[in-house]
């Protein structure tokens, strides 16, 4: 089988890879190409570009750009069953006379066509309907040669093996929500259940960022490309099939991703609202700057942001008595790194330096590179809503799938990094399951440690005091 190159190959630094798309003027028209750029497309031109026929086959960046993008316009299952159809006619899979020197060069081209699918998209093949086309396109491909079959086989089984690990995880995260609680409540009902803080489960700030790393590159590893685009799936106006835009919104690791940031900005700011005593509020604020730091340092700029996120937290950041006790000079330039002025310059500048290094990295921990998630959707977000999908012409604006595809693809190569450091569950358990305060609870132990500055607070004091605790 041929192999696929890695993602960081497939897009030049000036977007994609401008020398690729050479090949003459498709049979059918409908490709509108500048300085041998594709720029654009009718939506079935561009999906016989997809099919490799014998003297064709499409560039990889075309097909993930495709994949990726052509949701937009249809569901998967129905690209799949158009793909199938164009390769058992214009291949002639289905005569039993067919030329079997032809079939022979032809069906290795289809076979990697749906290896690359099956890889890089292998969520898509949840649908039942994907599936059937997929085996019976395959068994056309592989029947009467040996060595098909077994490629076949080998490709099915390894996209089975994906699908049943990401079960898997949905069942791990579903357990972990269902057995999550507030902590406020935990505290009335089993106090002595959560006595212990962070710093006693992990004293280290250095091996907490580890393992909050571990958490980072587990989730993104499950975030499938297409979920940025299903993200803003809008109805595409020449599709008049009305319910096709609630099915195709299948985002539920996206989402599993940013309530995880959520998560561990509201664990920070518990656990430094908690204590009692102004000393250990403060030794907590400090450890938290150096596991923040330890962040950076790793390249892990998402749990950064978080932590940062639940240190400028309203209930923490006026505790004024307590930040006065703290060294804050390591503090400023973790918030200068993540200063959102000028677009997040300074992040995206030191996000650019982690990715160089990535590059050239002679270890796996030099690979590390989780960006900022939210900032990433943003991005993505504004580019997706500043161009149209369509043009006037009512041809596909590919030239705005290639941007979207080169972010993408960039961050498809980050989410494969193996975790270099060794797992603590002890302490992993303690981040993802340990009850955190609601905002309000976190209001409340705010003003109990540091009283109400104003009638304001007061007043909310006074009914956090009895909505919470029932007391007046």
């Amino acid at each position: 089988m041929p192999q696929t190159p890695p993602f960081s190959a497939m897009f030049d630094s000036s977007g994609y890879n401008r020398n690729l798309y050479q090949s003459a003027e498709d049979s059918c028209g409908g490709l509108y190409y500048h300085d041998n750029n594709l720029l654009s497309g009718s939506l079935e031109a561009l999906i016989q570009h997809l099919v490799p026929n014998v003297d064709y086959y499409p560039d990889r960046t075309y097909i993930f750009t495709f994949l990726l993008s052509s949701r937009l316009f249809m569901h998967p299952y129905e690209l799949m069953a158009k793909v199938c159809h164009l390769c058992v006619e214009h291949q002639r899979l289905s005569d039993p006379n067919s030329d079997k020197n032809q079939i022979r060069k032809i069906a290795p081209k289809i076979l990697q066509l749906l290896t690359e699918w099956t890889e890089t998209f292998p969520y898509d093949f949840r649908d039942e309907r994907m599936m059937r086309n997929l085996k019976d396109l395959a068994h056309r491909i592989a029947s009467g040669e040996e060595t098909y079959r077994k490629n076949v086989q080998q490709m099915i089984q390894c996209l089975i093996r994906k699908l049943a690990a990401l079960s898997q995880y949905e069942e791990v995260l579903a357990k972990i929500s269902s057995t999550s609680t507030d902590r406020l409540t935990v505290l009335k009902t089993k106090p002595q259940s959560i006595q212990r803080d962070i710093i006693t489960v992990c004293s280290d700030p250095y091996t907490l960022a580890q393992q909050l790393t571990h958490i980072e590159l587990e989730r993104l590893n499950y975030i499938g490309p297409e979920e940025f685009v299903q993200a803003f799936v809008q109805k595409d106006p020449l599709d008049n099939d009305k319910s096709c835009y609630s099915e195709r919104k299948k985002t539920r690791n996206l989402e599993a991703y940013v309530e995880w940031f959520n998560r561990l900005s509201y664990l920070v700011a518990t656990e430094i609202c908690m204590p009692v005593k102004k000393k250990h509020r403060a030794r907590m604020i400090e450890y938290f700057i150096d596991v923040a730091r330890e962040c950076f340092n790793i390249g892990n700029f998402n749990s950064l942001m978080a932590i940062i996120s639940g240190m400028n937290m309203s209930p923490v950041s006026r505790l004024k008595k307590t930040w006065a006790k703290v060294k804050t000079a390591k503090f400023d330039v973790l918030e200068h790194q993540m200063d959102p002025s000028s677009n997040f310059y300074n992040y995206r500048t030191a996000l650019r330096g982690a990715a160089q290094r990535s590059l050239t990295a002679h270890s796996s921990r030099e690979k590390i590179v989780i960006p900022f998630f939210s900032l990433l959707i943003k991005d993505i977000y504004f580019l997706n809503e500043g161009c149209a999908n369509r043009l006037p012409n009512g041809h596909v604006n590919f030239e705005k799938f290639w941007e979207l595809a080169k972010q993408v693809s960039e961050f498809m190569t980050w989410k494969q990094v193996e975790c270099p450091f060794e797992r603590d569950r002890k302490i992993l358990q303690h981040l993802l399951t340990v009850p955190v305060f609601s905002e309000d609870a976190l209001y409340l132990a705010s003003y109990e440690s540091e009283g109400p500055e104003n009638h304001i607070e007061k007043d909310r004091w006074k009914s956090l005091r009895s909505s919470l605790l029932g007391r007046v």
